[in-house]
């Protein structure tokens, strides 16, 4: 049994790299909670330059007036440029690693600056602190806006704190399981190539609501991370089984659930995976920075309730951080099945 779980593994992923992105995984864990996020944004780095590089330029392409198939067409373009810069970006630095011999610190860096975790923490626990000692959200989520892309002027308490629950989920997906399932598959330049799409969904995609010059980025994001999805929703439910008030009954309704499931873009499995254990209402109609109105899904089981206080924030934060600690030990298991821990 366990000689066909090493072979396994060893077909599916390189066990070698397990170790480097476990370190790099905490690094980002702390680094983050001690500087907080840059500038603000909490999602990682290179979502951030890539923001930087093509963010205006892709404003300028996206123009309302255009049709559909135009809008598409100049998404594609942009995107298929994006994706050659971000594989050479990603050999470049595995070509600079081996050149300088340098024991996997390029390796490490490139990865913590491709994952997010404790800036996220360091977002949310400042606007629980607020909640809690202030009784208001006012002040504090400035971080959350910033990284969710969202004005929060224009909603309430009840709609800050739902956003802030999706952000720990979607944040979990897209900035940490899905990064670190492509660079155990495919090192650094397929790593690199992720990253690249889904900080353009990021970006452009509007949560799906897009007018289709980010329709590429986002179905090919939805592509390689449709694997990834699922298992962070699978980490988010088994994090919801231990914390308290949360019922693992709703939990495994979730996964047979008709309504009230999140779409892909929205947050998908791990959104509804936070969603339906702790019976509340996350989602619904936002508005993004640009000041479109996006009509989100509602996530959560039926009569659910959408008014959500500091108290729900607090678990969102304790089931992200759990969902961490077993994605730590899910990669710490899939070395020792490797048989390269002894």
């Amino acid at each position: 049994m366990n000689e066909t779980l090493t072979q396994l593994n060893v077909l599916l992923i390189d066990p070698d790299r397990i170790p480097v992105v476990i370190l790099s995984i905490v690094i980002t864990m702390v680094v983050g909670m001690v500087t907080g996020p840059l500038r603000g944004n909490a999602y990682p780095f290179f979502w951030q330059f890539y923001d930087g590089v093509f963010g205006r330029f892709g404003d300028r392409l996206d123009k309302a007036g255009r049709n559909r198939g135009a809008l598409i067409f100049r998404g594609f373009l942009m995107s298929a440029f994006a994706l050659l810069i971000a594989f050479m970006m990603g050999r470049l630095a595995v070509q600079v690693g081996e050149g300088f011999k340098d024991y996997g610190a390029v390796e490490i860096l490139f990865l913590t600056l491709s994952f997010t975790s404790g800036s996220v923490w360091f977002v949310l626990l400042r606007l629980y602190f607020a909640m809690e000692q202030q009784g208001s959200a006012q002040g504090a989520f400035y971080g959350l806006s910033r990284s969710t892309r969202l004005n929060l002027n224009s909603t309430d308490d009840f709609g800050i704190t739902r956003a802030g629950m999706g952000f720990a989920a979607v944040s979990f997906d897209k900035g940490m399981v899905a990064p670190v399932f492509w660079y155990l598959i495919g090192g650094l330049p397929i790593l690199a190539v992720y990253s690249v799409l889904s900080a353009f969904a990021w970006r452009f995609g509007k949560c799906g609501h897009t007018s289709g010059f980010g329709t590429v980025p986002l179905e090919l994001e939805k592509l390689m991370g449709f694997i990834p999805s699922y298992l962070s929703g699978f980490l988010f439910a088994a994090a919801a089984a231990m914390t308290p008030t949360a019922r693992l009954s709703q939990s495994l309704r979730a996964w047979w659930a008709v309504k009230n499931k999140a779409p892909y873009e929205q947050g998908g499995a791990a959104l509804t995976a936070l969603a339906w254990p702790l019976e509340i209402m996350i989602g619904g109609p936002v508005q993004d920075l640009s000041g479109t109105v996006l009509k989100n899904s509602w996530v959560g089981p039926e009569k659910a309730s959408a008014r959500l206080d500091h108290k729900h924030l607090r678990r969102g934060i304790y089931i992200n951080f759990m969902a961490h600690l077993l994605f730590l030990a899910a990669l710490g298991g899939a070395y020792f099945f490797s048989g390269k821990m002894f």
